[in-house]
């Protein structure tokens, strides 16, 4: 990509200098809503104990159960010192149903009591309610009564008060917003009868009632929920004499379809025994505990609905969502993989006859004093004929100043007024004297040979471009390695996948050559973008134009080294981008070559650098969530598939590159830091298109990493060997270990086997500071700066 540094101070006044601050709040708040969604969403359906209730661990200690508790009836008011309970009169069945309500089971429930005349109690668990409000409804429509089995069917007995106060209260809210009632009758989820209610279940009966609530227990099990068969339910369901029973049975929870025949037998035998079914609150003679719910509590229920509902509606779009970027990195990897190997093969065969015509080498340049020397010089080192042109714009560091002072042979310096890149780059196409170009930013650093690649695909007279290698030089800490295994991993193997699809949307600045006669009929660099290298490489394509990438033309770039920094330059690419994707959408509907870059650059681009990243949020709120509230070990194996997925392309990239792949430990700690800066990234450039806004001006640093000590240049057309490709083949040593050092370097390593290359230390200038610019771009004392957009 470029770094457009120079821009016109007419631009410049245009440009607003108000922050956008209004998307970040919007994505801040969808995001705090999306949580709030999810946690509640997990919390009322993955937080659910679908445990049968006969499960329930052995009763501990009951030191402390009332007497008239553990010995008295089902229907229990745990009112202060003096409880009271209540039993079923005689030849009375309280028959009851837990669980529920369930849309298959349920229905078929409520139809055989229907044809029996037999009304009984629901015991609903209040996710299940507010997930069914239809169910509730018909269960009070036709005569039958609720009771509240808890939130999410949590055994109350082993939560805090304050955890067993929401799920009674949210069970409550539940009904009161599905069926427009409220009830006092608790079941106890995992209780059974008096003789199994131990001190912590007692406790947690007296929270209940001083809450409204009478418990409800059981005097004869139906053991439905171990689905015997037909006959054992009924065998246990059936009563040994002609005391009054509260029955328990179950229509939600699993199968039900035993309980269902067992009831269409049941019913009938014990009416014909003399037996009647009533309610829980009838059979003990007790007034009916369902009332009308207040407007309040009606509301605030259907709140609560709603609001569960609209968690349900966020995780099916989430799970679409998860399955749309699962389905676009598989695709992407498995694209770019059988790009590369194909690339790889295909660039076995040269591109024809040698080309040996010299080339114009234009060098763009604001206030690149920190690395414009070591530009040069190294380009000055090629193994190809070249003339190198500096075109200073309006620098205010004295860069023309320093390259004029060098005296080197084949440099040509012009100077105009600040215009902006595309301006310097015109200026540089219309004063060379060669029919091939190479552009190249002021802090890259060619290798020997790589002019020679860059220019030998311009054998075929249908090329008119080609983008070479960029490399980062920089690749100390983990930034450095992260942004060193994203120009290997992602831009190189695009590159690959986009030269193969004859369909390459860039040509990076740092490193790319042109034929002069293609440039001039597109009408040279244009400046309606901030990404000028994407608009000129898409315009050649539109133009019918060839564009190709040759991975043995390398060169080294100074890359951010700051977050800060990283952020402002990717925020221009990725909005350079989409203006530039905007301008030509055109493309989508041509044919030919243009057509090729509408409809597999374009889509490509558009799938995978912005539709891609946008899912990333999504990807990472979802894990968590998993994480949370469902199977954790698949989660994080999912995970570890999606890195081990990014490794191997990784391995893959780096061994086309002949890059040692050491710096790819970092990959896994990559995800959890820069990718999602790279997702804010496309948020942020997304937002700023659509609000038609344009970018603020911002300040890019420049420390010099990469330096070429004074001296003369070797001749242009000696071949000199080629430079490692890993930074550990650049070999450091001591100032003292080589009498080329000077004062300015903290060490030296060699070029190949040609020149030294001096790193100099970023904390000692080799030029003084200059006066601040009428165009306030300043340089500090300790570095140079270039003014972006970012």
């Amino acid at each position: 990509m470029s770094r457009n540094r120079s821009r016109t101070p007419g631009r410049r006044a245009n440009a607003r200098e108000v922050p956008l601050r209004t998307h970040w709040l919007v994505l801040c708040t969808l995001m705090v809503t999306l949580a709030v969604a999810l946690l509640l969403q997990g919390y009322s359906r993955h937080m659910f104990n679908d445990a049968a209730d006969g499960t329930a661990a052995p009763p501990g200690p009951a030191t402390s159960v009332p007497a008239t508790v553990a010995h008295g009836g089902p229907v229990v008011d745990a009112v202060g010192d003096r409880p009271h309970t209540a039993r079923p009169q005689a030849r009375t069945i309280a028959l009851t149903f837990d669980d529920g309500p369930d849309p298959k089971w349920t229905p078929q429930v409520l139809d055989v009591l229907r044809r029996n005349h037999v009304h009984a109690t629901f015991f609903v668990v209040g996710t299940l309610a507010a997930q069914h409000p239809e169910l509730l409804r018909r269960i009070i429509a036709e005569g039958n009564q609720v009771g509240i089995h808890t939130f999410t069917h949590a055994e109350l007995a082993t939560l805090p008060p304050w955890y067993q106060s929401l799920e009674l209260r949210e069970a409550q809210l539940a009904v009161a917003g599905a069926a427009g009632v409220t009830t006092s009758l608790l079941r106890p989820p995992y209780s059974s009868g008096n003789d199994a209610v131990d001190d912590a279940a007692w406790r947690s009966m007296q929270r209940a009632r001083q809450q409204g609530y009478l418990s409800v227990l059981t005097t004869q099990d139906s053991e439905d929920w171990q689905r015997p068969g037909v006959a054992r339910i009924i065998a246990n369901a059936t009563p040994h004499g002609t005391a009054g029973q509260i029955l328990l049975m179950h229509d939600a929870g699993g199968d039900r379809s035993q309980t269902v025949a067992a009831l269409r037998t049941l019913l009938p035998e014990l009416k014909a025994r003399g037996f009647h079914f009533a309610t829980v609150s009838a059979s003990v003679g007790m007034a009916d505990p369902v009332r009308p719910a207040s407007s309040g509590n009606h509301w605030q229920g259907l709140g609560l609905i709603w609001v569960l509902r609209s968690g349900d509606l966020v995780l099916t779009v989430l799970d679409w969502l998860m399955l749309a970027a699962g389905a676009l990195s598989v695709l992407r990897a498995v694209a770019v993989l059988v790009a590369a190997r194909r690339h790889s093969r295909a660039r076995r065969n040269p591109w024809g006859p040698p080309v040996t015509a010299p080339a114009s080498v234009i060098v763009p340049a604001y206030n690149e004093s920190a690395g414009i020397e070591a530009a040069v010089r190294s380009l000055l080192a090629s193994d190809h004929p070249v003339e190198v042109i500096v075109v200073d714009d309006g620098s205010t560091d004295g860069t023309a100043d320093l390259v004029e002072s060098l005296g080197l042979p084949g440099v040509r310096v012009i100077r105009q007024r600040n215009a902006g890149k595309p301006a310097a780059l015109n200026t540089g196409i219309a004063a060379a004297s060669h029919d091939l170009l190479v552009m190249v930013d002021g802090d890259t650093v060619f290798e020997p040979d790589a002019v020679r690649m860059l220019l030998q695909p311009f054998a075929d007279a249908r090329v008119g471009a080609v983008s070479g290698n960029a490399k980062v030089i920089n690749r100390g800490g983990l930034l450095g390695r992260w942004q060193h295994i994203e120009y290997v991993v992602g831009f190189n193997l695009d590159r690959r996948l986009f030269d193969l699809a004859q369909c390459m949307p860039t040509v990076p600045g740092a490193v790319g050559g042109f034929r002069r006669a293609a440039l001039l009929r597109i009408g040279g660099v244009s400046d309606a973008t901030l990404a000028e290298d994407t608009d000129l490489t898409m315009a050649l394509c539109r133009d019918g134009w060839r564009v190709v990438y040759e991975e043995r033309a390398k060169a080294w770039t100074e890359a951010p080294a700051s977050l800060g920094a990283l952020w402002k330059q990717r925020y221009r690419w990725c909005y350079g981008t989409l203006q530039a994707m905007w301008k030509h959408r055109g493309a989508l509907l041509q044919r030919g070559p243009a057509g090729r870059l509408g409809r597999r650059g374009l889509g490509y681009l558009l799938l995978f650098q912005a539709l891609l990243p946008l899912l990333g949020p999504v990807v990472d709120v979802f894990t968590l969530y998993g994480l949370i509230f469902l199977d954790p070990v698949r989660i994080i194996g999912l995970w570890l598939a999606f890195v081990l997925v990014q490794l191997v392309m990784g391995l893959y990239a780096f061994r086309l590159d002949h890059e040692h792949p050491g710096s790819l430990w970092s990959l896994p700690l990559q995800q959890f830091v820069y990718r999602q800066l790279m997702y804010l990234v496309v948020v942020q450039s997304v937002f700023t298109a659509l609000a038609g806004t344009r970018l603020r001006w911002q300040r890019m640093e420049r420390y010099g990493s990469l330096q070429f000590p004074t001296g003369p240049p070797p001749p242009s057309a000696v071949p000199v060997p080629a430079v490692p490709t890993a930074l550990a083949d650049i070999w450091l040593h001591e100032a003292h270990a080589s009498p080329r050092a000077n004062d300015m370097t903290a060490g030296v390593g060699y070029y190949g086997h040609h020149s030294p290359i001096v790193y100099s230390d970023p904390r000692q200038p080799h030029t003084e500071p200059y006066e601040s610019a009428p165009l306030d771009y300043q340089r500090g004392p300790d570095r140079s700066t270039d003014q972006d957009r970012a």
